[in-house]
């Protein structure tokens, strides 16, 4: 009898209703799969900033010409896809000035249209 209401409450959990916190029953199963995806986008944004900050004069001097072999590593590590990259470049040359002083807007940038 006592077992009712608490399979009544976890029966609430499963309703088809748009919730913010999702199913109580996958919060284990979501907490796995965030981490998870955290430490993939951890390794592939680790991945764009070495790229950045180890060749920054000659990413940005690949950004001003509108594309080069450093640009195109770092668009490779941040996974832009190929159709978008010459609109993602003029993106970059628009903000050149922005990048110039700042790296780390570069990988957020390039992590951004990445997806």
């Amino acid at each position: 009898m006592r077992f009712a209401p608490l399979l009544l409450i976890m029966m609430t959990g499963c309703t088809s209703g748009a919730n913010h916190l999702g199913n109580p029953l996958f919060w284990p199963v979501d907490a796995v799969q965030n981490g998870i995806n955290n430490a993939a986008y951890s390794q592939q944004r680790g991945a764009v900033e070495v790229i950045v900050k180890s060749e920054f004069p000659a990413i940005l001097a690949d950004i001003d010409a509108g594309g080069g072999p450093v640009l195109t590593r770092a668009m490779d590590a941040a996974r832009i896809a190929l159709g978008d990259r010459s609109a993602r470049t003029l993106q970059l040359q628009g903000d050149l000035g922005l990048y110039s002083a700042n790296p780390g807007a570069l990988v957020t940038a390039l992590m951004l249209f990445g997806g």
